[in-house]
């Protein structure tokens, strides 16, 4: 997914047309200040951690996204 706006509290992506938004704390830049914040433009690898809000939110940390492949049973 691409990064299309970033405010304050998270970042909004688009995912082949589908929109999304990452919360701050659900991007590794939050943890580690080794990692950039995102910037518009920036291509993200998250998952889908709420599909009842509009947008959905998403997670941007790898913890998250092993937690999805092992809850999916494709690996990490």
């Amino acid at each position: 997914m691409t990064v299309v706006a970033v405010a304050p509290v998270g970042a909004k992506v688009d995912a082949d047309g589908e929109a999304g938004f990452i919360d701050q704390v659900k991007h590794p830049s939050w943890w580690d200040n080794s990692v950039a914040q995102p910037e518009v433009g920036d291509r993200l690898h998250a998952v889908v951690l709420d599909t009842s809000r509009q947008p959905p939110r998403l997670s941007a940390l790898q913890r998250d996204i092993d937690i999805a492949r092992r809850l999916r049973g494709t690996g990490a």
